[in-house]
């Protein structure tokens, strides 16, 4: 199970976002994966990691929006040959061989896609 810290805590306790809801029902999702993920503040956001390195990022700006990035580190790694990540749910936009984005434009595209969000998350810390 993730480890929720008091950091994010606050920070979402001040977030002042018209998908806060969402924000909340993701991250309560990630975290009561059976991985051992963990959290901070990263970008003025969320993010999630696993092993120590950050893998999974909310995008909260502009004010209106809201995404998860998933990479593999801050910067786009040079070594991506061979790596491969399957998504079979079509939620996902590439943005680089190692770095994806999926958007949610409303509350009800986090909850219709919640159980697919987190099976992608489950998976991409693991790659």
């Amino acid at each position: 199970m993730g480890t929720p810290s008091a950091d994010v805590e606050q920070y979402l306790t001040d977030l002042q976002h018209p998908l806060k809801e969402g924000v909340l029902q993701l991250r309560a999702a990630i975290l009561a994966s059976d991985l051992a993920i963990t959290e901070h503040v990263k970008w003025n956001a969320p993010s999630f990691c696993y092993g120590g390195q950050d893998r999974v990022t909310f995008r909260l700006q502009p004010r209106g929006r809201l995404q998860l990035i998933f990479h593999r580190g801050a910067k786009v790694r040079a070594d991506t040959a061979g790596f491969v990540f399957e998504d079979p749910s079509g939620l996902m936009t590439w943005l680089a061989p190692d770095r994806a984005v999926i958007d949610f434009p409303g509350l009800g595209v986090v909850t219709t896609h919640q159980a697919q969000v987190i099976a992608l998350v489950d998976r991409w810390v693991l790659a």
